[in-house]
C-alpha cells in the first residue's frame, strides 16, 4: 500500500469521528436556532412596529454584509475584553445561528410575500384571524417554495463549519490541522477532510432531492383534491 493511501486509510477514522460528535451536532443546533431566529426576524419585518423592523433590519444588515469568519473572532476573541467569555463549541453556536438567522429571514420573508395575496382574503373571508391565516394558509404553502434555499443553506453551513477551527473547535478541518502538523502532509490531510465534507454534502443533497419529491407530491395531491 503506498504511503500516502496508508495515511488517508488511517486518519479516516480520526476525521469521521469529529465529524460526527462535533461538525455534524454543530451544524444541527446552529441551523435549527438560526431556522428559528430567521422566522422571528421575517415576521418581525412583514408586520412588526417600525422600531422593531428597523432593529431587525439593522441586524440582517449587519449580518450579511461582515464576513462569517470576522463575525466568529469578535464573538469568541472580542467578547471577553467586555468580560463575557464562552467556550469554543457555544461561540461557535452563537455565531453561525446569528449568520443563518440574517441570510434566511430574507428567505422566509421573500417566501411569505411571494403567496398570492387572495390567500389571506380567503383565509379572513373564512373568519381567520391573521396569525390563523398564517398558519393554515400561508405557511404551508411557503414551506414548499422555501424547502430548496433553505435545504441551500444547510449544506451550506456544512461546510461553513470548517470555520470553528479557528475557535478551537475539534470538528473536521481542525483535526485534519492536528493531524497534519505531526505528520507533516497537509496536502494528503486537507484533501481527506474535503472529501469527508464532500460525503456529508452529498448525503444531504440527496436528502433535499427526496423532500422535494415528497412536498411535490404532496402539493400534486392537495391540488387533485
Amino acid at each position: 500500500m503506498p504511503a500516502w493511501l496508508h495515511l488517508m486509510a488511517q486518519s479516516l477514522w480520526p476525521l469521521l469521528y469529529a465529524g460526527l460528535v462535533f461538525t455534524v451536532p454543530l451544524t444541527l443546533a446552529s441551523f435549527a436556532i438560526g431556522l428559528a431566529l430567521a422566522f422571528i426576524i421575517a415576521l418581525v419585518r412583514l408586520f412588526g412596529a417600525p422600531w422593531a423592523v428597523a432593529i431587525v433590519r439593522f441586524y440582517v444588515w449587519l449580518f450579511r454584509g461582515s464576513p462569517l469568519l470576522v463575525q466568529l473572532f469578535v464573538i469568541f476573541y472580542g467578547l471577553p475584553n467586555v468580560g463575557i467569555v464562552l467556550d469554543p463549541l457555544t461561540a461557535a453556536i452563537i455565531g453561525f445561528s446569528l449568520n443563518v438567522g440574517a441570510y434566511n429571514s430574507e428567505v422566509i420573508r421573500g417566501v411569505i410575500e411571494s403567496i398570492p395575496k387572495g390567500q389571506w382574503e380567503a383565509a379572513y373571508s373564512m373568519g381567520m384571524t391573521r396569525a390563523q391565516a398564517l398558519r393554515r394558509a400561508i405557511l404551508p404553502q411557503a414551506a414548499r417554495v422555501a424547502l430548496p434555499p433553505l435545504s441551500n443553506s444547510f449544506i451550506a453551513l456544512v461546510k461553513d463549519t470548517s470555520l470553528a477551527a479557528v475557535l478551537t473547535v475539534p470538528e473536521v478541518f481542525q483535526a485534519a490541522q492536528r493531524i497534519a502538523s505531526v505528520t507533516y502532509e497537509p496536502l494528503i490531510l486537507y484533501t481527506e477532510a474535503a472529501l469527508v465534507y464532500l460525503v456529508f454534502s452529498s448525503v444531504l443533497s440527496s436528502a433535499q432531492v427526496r423532500l422535494e419529491r415528497k412536498f411535490g407530491r404532496h402539493a400534486l395531491f392537495q391540488a387533485g383534491n
